[in-house]
């Protein structure tokens, strides 16, 4: 704790450099324990503010297994009525629907409400589908800031939101280095994933003041600037998963446990530096064969070109590397 304490010190002003700071050198493992340790405390602020329980009636309007539960205000959540309901809707419920609007399963009832659940094979999961590629995104940036235990400091910058037809989500991270993977880093890189998921670890939401985010992200330039970015009313939320926090406006999905298949299938470097990461998912209730995977993998791990909105994987590009790999 003592070494917490020496990093911690507030002369960060050398943080924009990352690698050292004063005699203490900068690692993720540190920086990670430094966080949850301000998660922690400010999760905890914020519930000693219930100071007395209040009720609410929380109307399940689901197609099947309607009732009324009476729930405790700004401390019950879907994932809790959820459990009053049946397994099954513990376990397959992506996303919830509060009074029409996409819920954090594990979002706090403010008020009175309708409540539904959205699972990925229902007749329209577009809100589940937009919250399963967030939260892979968020395990894709776990995963990277934990690949290089303590010989790399990784800081990531970004994790930009793609349409759900690129077929991939990515991860734009700074390793301070040149580096080409091999498929050996990159089938380790997907087995971590994969460990990652299996654990079942629910993503926690905090909303917190945005100086407390600052400081919470004050090892990480590019997540400062995010923060600020991200700011409204001086407000932005927060997302745990395990020890992995990120800042994102969500909704992300209940678990890392709905996720059945992970592969990062490619990493690029980028003009400016920095590396994208692009992998490929597919949720815990679907199934594909071994050659349509295969296929899609092939796909995430062409390089992304143009605006990110519109543009898809430079095919052609992909193209012109196997030639030359035949060719040789």
């Amino acid at each position: 704790m003592s070494r917490l304490k020496a990093f911690l010190r507030p002369a960060v002003s050398c943080m924009v450099y990352r690698r050292h700071c004063s005699s203490e050198r900068i690692t993720n493992a540190l920086v990670t324990e430094y966080r949850n340790g301000v998660f922690e405390e400010e999760k905890r602020r914020q519930q000693g503010l219930v100071r007395r329980l209040e009720k609410v009636e929380v109307v399940h309007v689901g197609p099947n297994d309607p009732g009324t539960f009476i729930m405790n205000k700004n401390l019950s959540t879907p994932a809790h009525c959820a459990m009053h309901i049946s397994e099954t809707y513990t376990k397959y419920s992506a996303l919830a629907l509060v009074n029409g609007e996409p819920w954090d399963m594990w979002r706090p009832f403010t008020e009175s409400c309708e409540l539904s659940f959205i699972r990925f094979r229902d007749k329209d999961p577009v809100e589940a589908n937009k919250a399963y590629w967030r939260s892979c995104s968020l395990i894709l940036g776990a995963v990277m800031e934990t690949a290089f235990k303590d010989t790399v400091y990784v800081q990531l910058a970004k994790a930009p939101e793609l349409p759900i037809n690129k077929g991939m989500f990515v991860y734009d991270v700074d390793l301070g280095l040149k580096w080409k993977p091999t498929k050996d880093n990159l089938r380790s890189l997907s087995l971590s994933a994969i460990t990652m998921k299996s654990k079942d670890t629910p993503f926690e939401r905090l909303e917190v003041d945005a100086s407390l985010a600052l400081r919470l992200f004050q090892h990480n330039q590019y997540k400062q600037r995010d923060v600020e970015e991200r700011a409204q009313g001086g407000r932005v939320i927060l997302y745990r998963m395990g020890e992995f926090i990120d800042v994102h406006e969500g909704p992300m999905m209940s678990k890392s446990g709905l996720v059945s298949m992970f592969t990062v299938a490619g990493i690029h470097e980028l003009p400016n530096g920095l590396h994208r990461v692009q992998a490929v998912s597919l949720p815990h209730d679907f199934y594909l064969h071994a050659s349509v995977w295969n296929k899609l993998v092939k796909r995430a791990s062409l390089p992304l070109v143009g605006n990110l909105s519109t543009a898809g994987p430079d095919e052609s590009l992909g193209q012109k590397v196997e030639s030359r790999s035949a060719a040789a």
